[in-house]
């Protein structure tokens, strides 16, 4: 199974039909200037406790700073067992633009 690739403007089409998980791959400092409403800093630190909490049935996009890393992580995250998996293209840059 593969991720699949989110657009900004499919990501708020998402969120306003059914609850999902954003996990935020950025830097404890950027995550904490600004990120995504709802969103869960990830790094390898708290994956683990993650991974054990996390509802692996719910939509989960992956966001990082331009929508590269997160590919990784979002492929990753599948093979951990998790159903349906995004990855935020353009990231939270492109977040940011198209979302002010």
């Amino acid at each position: 199974m593969q991720f699949k690739h989110l657009t900004v403007p499919q990501l708020h089409q998402l969120v306003s039909e059914q609850t999902i998980n954003i996990v935020d791959t950025r830097d404890p400092q950027s995550f904490a200037l600004s990120h995504i409403d709802g969103a869960f800093n990830l790094n390898q630190g708290n994956l683990e406790q993650y991974l054990a909490d996390c509802d692996m049935d719910q939509p989960l996009v992956v966001c990082c700073y331009h929508g590269i890393s997160s590919q990784g992580v979002a492929q990753f995250l599948v093979e951990r067992g998790f159903d349906e998996v995004y990855s935020l293209d353009g990231g939270f840059e492109a977040y940011q633009q198209q979302t002010s």
